[in-house]
């Protein structure tokens, strides 16, 4: 088992681009049965009792759901302990986020946080769990972290020795092998009036098929195809992207397909700090999904865990009776519908490399313990100041148990501003069973698409 001594010196070994261990021995692996869950999490609760055991999450529906329909509440009678704002938040402020302080700071008595019982719900199927034992033992970095080798199906690493490991637990891990939705998102200005842009959205993801081997997957992780629905001035658009598994190697392969030329064409630069479409400059490519990409331009400092309040178990959100103009208010989502929790979470700080040119030259993510999803986020620009502000409410989901994001918002402190996504109007439920295959995800098979 490696000593606190020896993880401290992988991850300053890391901070300077370096070569670090990444697999653990059997005997360390087998933590994830015994005081780990299976995803990695400390099993047993906090000391104060405040956060609990995890007991296996929400590993079944609420009674009542049935496939095929937008997941319910399942904590309906649910009520908040306390809510945080402007006024008591010296009294929480150990258990907050520096990007949480500045929004309660700036944006109260508006921005409030409504503080719920924890709740431990994510979970995953078993042939997912015996993944991450199987990756905990054979799982390494390439060169410079750009990539993974020995992994497959979820995240690499349950047993982390630095950021960058972690990092790649939330860039891999386990979202479904087939997803298909429908949402809106919207970049509303200052006094709160909003366009609403929907999109289709399929995914393909190889990487986690079951079954798969990396041979198989020829260095992909997923394939997306997004269409743009509404408003008529974009529908038609469309985007698909290959996002690879060794992106120096191999970079994401990107092509977008234009309603008014009729043609489809390559989007080499469709990464990085490249502003994300249909975001009005408020957000960038590498932010969807919190944080998405090759790691390569940032160095990756793992600063341990903090209990915090987050985001987390956001049904009401979620829910279908619940339309965009519930949620749209000036400089901020409606906070009425949001819940969040005291979670253990993994604190990874990015700093820009040398030489390299991002609009933010410093990150800090707060990671999930149980999921490894990435909560929320904090974006610095290059004088240092704190810019944006992100957060991922996420579910747990009943068809696939998959704990997901179902809203993602970016805070631009500057322009006071905001861009969120996942926005329903109706939309049907989440389908993790679309009958997709990869060949359906080949430029030639956009192509005929977007032209039908």
């Amino acid at each position: 088992m490696r000593s606190r001594m020896m993880a401290g010196i992988a991850v300053l070994l890391w901070g300077m681009a370096g070569q670090a261990v990444s697999k653990v021995t059997p005997e360390e692996a087998a933590r994830l049965d015994r005081d780990l869950t299976p995803v990695g999490a400390e099993r047993g609760g906090n000391a104060s009792g405040t956060i609990p055991p995890w007991t296996g999450g929400l590993a079944t529906p609420p009674p009542g759901w049935q496939r095929g329909q937008v997941e319910v509440n399942p904590f309906p009678d649910d009520r908040p302990l306390f809510i945080i704002t402007r006024d008591n938040l010296p009294l929480y402020r150990d258990r907050l986020t520096d990007g949480h302080i500045r929004l309660l700071s700036e944006y109260g008595p508006d921005f409030f946080m409504p503080v719920y019982q924890t709740r431990r719900t994510a979970a995953f199927p078993e042939h997912v769990y015996a993944k991450f034992r199987e990756n905990a033992v054979s799982a390494e970095l390439l060169e410079n972290g750009n990539g993974v080798r020995n992994t497959i199906m979820t995240s690499p690493f349950p047993i982390p020795g630095n950021g960058l490991e972690v990092i790649w637990n939330h860039i891999l891990r386990y979202r479904g092998e087939e997803i298909s939705f429908r949402s809106a998102a919207a970049t509303p200005q200052t006094d709160g009036s909003y366009n609403p842009v929907v999109s289709q959205y399929d995914y393909f993801v190889a990487y986690s098929k079951k079954g798969a081997t990396l041979a198989d997957i020829d260095n992909k992780i997923f394939y997306l195809k997004t269409e743009t629905l509404s408003p008529s001035a974009l529908a038609g658009t469309l985007t698909l992207v290959h996002e690879t598994l060794d992106q120096i190697r191999s970079p994401r392969l990107a092509w977008r397909y234009d309603a008014g030329s009729r043609r489809l064409r390559r989007s080499p630069n469709l990464a990085y700090e490249t502003d994300l479409p249909n975001a009005s400059s408020l957000r960038s490519v590498d932010q969807k999904d919190m944080y998405n990409g090759a790691p390569n331009q940032y160095n990756w400092r793992l600063k341990g865990k903090r209990e915090i309040y987050v985001p987390y178990n956001a049904y009401r959100l979620h829910d279908d009776r619940v339309r965009p103009d519930d949620v749209i208010r000036p400089r901020h989502i409606n906070q009425e519908l949001t819940r969040y929790e005291l979670h253990r979470v993994w604190v990874v700080e990015a700093t820009l490399r040398t030489g390299i040119s991002h609009i933010y030259h410093r990150r800090v993510f707060y990671v999930d313990e149980d999921s490894w999803q990435i909560l929320a986020s904090e974006e610095y620009d290059a004088a240092g100041a704190l810019w944006r502000v992100s957060e991922a409410h996420n579910i747990s989901f009943y068809s696939e148990p998959v704990f997901w994001t179902t809203m993602e918002m970016t805070y631009d402190l500057k322009a006071r501003r905001y861009y969120v996504d996942g926005l329903n109007d109706g939309f049907p439920a989440y389908d993790f069973r679309p009958g997709f295959r990869a060949k359906d995800f080949t430029a030639s098979a956009a192509r005929r698409a977007a032209r039908r």
